[in-house]
């Protein structure tokens, strides 16, 4: 079993950088995959990034390609995402999640095995 907690959502303004941090419980964190979805108000859960266990390989939606960067540092039990450039159509509740395998298909479609509760990024014009 796997906890996670999100950190470091707030209020940005446009062209501004915020790096979000999430934290996971247990001894077998490089065990799994980690990532990053969104969700905007009014809309459903979006695909942001994913990073797989030993951060060697990394996917990101054309969205925030160039923008974001994830990474991990296993000896902290954290997975990161910095944020760069952003854009009020990055507004979103982001939340973190983990998964035993780096398979794409689940990764893009959102059916993981563990869930952050998320925190939320307002970025203003």
């Amino acid at each position: 079993q796997v906890q996670l907690r999100e950190s470091g959502g707030g209020l940005v303004q446009a062209g501004g950088p915020l790096r979000l941090s999430c934290a996971a419980s247990g001894r077998t964190f490089s065990s799994y995959a980690m990532g990053w979805f969104r969700q905007a108000p009014g809309q459903e859960r979006k695909f942001v990034a994913t990073i797989s266990m030993s951060g060697s390989h990394t996917w990101y939606d054309d969205s925030v390609k160039g923008r974001f960067t994830i990474s991990r540092d296993n000896a902290k039990n954290t997975v990161y995402l910095q944020m760069n450039t952003l854009k009020p159509e990055d507004t979103a509740v982001y939340s973190c999640a983990a998964d035993e395998s780096f398979d794409l298909s689940t990764w893009f479609h959102g059916g993981l095995d563990y869930w952050g509760k998320g925190t939320l990024v307002t970025v203003s014009s």
